[in-house]
């Protein structure tokens, strides 16, 4: 395995994982959040994946595993690596409890009441930074592998991964600050929410890295796709309609895709 493309890979996933911080910046610094903006960036980011996983990684998953086990065969292993994919990120979705999941929270409502409401806040956003890491988890495996297969790739999945996690940063940050009034505290919350991505991708690194071959990456790739489509899905889209129009959320998907083409039909070109 190439070094330079290993500390590439979880560069890209920590910088991914960090930009939580950027949506705990934002909550802080802007008088109000710009829903629009927000709207069109998180139909933008599902674009970006959605394309990502049906053009790209998912084909090359079925390369790789049709190489090794057959036509036949392989085309049931990569459809049964991508849906299990998508199965591993709903069960993680399943066991979060509505309340503490982060895509329920208003993050752009200021929270008012008094100290029995404060300390519930308080408890609201420490729930909420556990839950958005185990959320990013998977999408740190999904950053780091497909930086390991391609850095170009890799730094288009990084982008969308953050653009998704600044939302998140702020839905830490807001209560855990309208609770404790402490900037600080809330700050390091929310980028310590992140970390859950390089840790997801040092794990991955440690349990395949003995096992590596043509066969097992066009699996992780598969899998990689449906958790990507899953997020997609079930997350950034529904997220973006509720932030903005669902014209602007369309919009902001067609620009993702369009973006995702044009840079993956450049790159081979060279």
């Amino acid at each position: 395995m190439d070094t330079e493309h290993l500390y590439l890979a979880f560069a890209l996933t920590t910088l991914a994982g960090l930009s939580t911080g950027i949506g705990a910046a934002i909550a802080f610094f802007a008088k109000k959040t710009d829903t629009k903006l927000l709207s069109s960036a998180m139909g933008f980011s599902g674009g970006v994946m959605i394309y990502i996983s049906f053009m790209e990684l998912l084909p090359e998953g079925l390369k790789q595993v049709n190489s090794d086990l057959g036509k036949a065969a392989g085309n049931w292993v990569t459809v049964g690596a991508f849906f299990a994919g998508m199965l591993l990120t709903a069960l993680i979705d399943k066991m979060v409890p509505s309340f503490e999941n982060p895509h329920e929270f208003d993050k752009t409502a200021e929270p008012t009441g008094d100290e029995a409401q404060f300390k519930e806040l308080y408890r609201m956003g420490l729930f909420t930074a556990l839950v958005i890491g185990i959320h990013n988890f998977p999408e740190g495996i999904a950053t780091f592998m497909s930086a390991l297969k391609d850095p170009s790739l890799g730094v288009s999945i990084a982008i969308a991964v953050a653009i998704h996690n600044i939302p998140e940063g702020i839905a830490v940050s807001t209560p855990i600050f309208y609770a404790t009034g402490n900037k600080k505290k809330a700050f390091w919350l929310s980028l310590s929410s992140g970390l859950a991505e390089p840790i997801g991708a040092l794990c991955a690194y440690l349990v395949l890295r003995n096992f590596l071959s043509d066969l097992v990456m066009g699996i992780v790739f598969a899998g990689i796709a449906g958790i990507m489509v899953f997020i997609s899905f079930d997350q950034l889209l529904p997220a973006a309609q509720k932030y903005g129009s669902h014209h602007r959320s369309m919009y902001g998907l067609i620009a993702g895709m369009a973006v995702m083409a044009l840079s993956l039909l450049m790159s081979h070109y060279h």
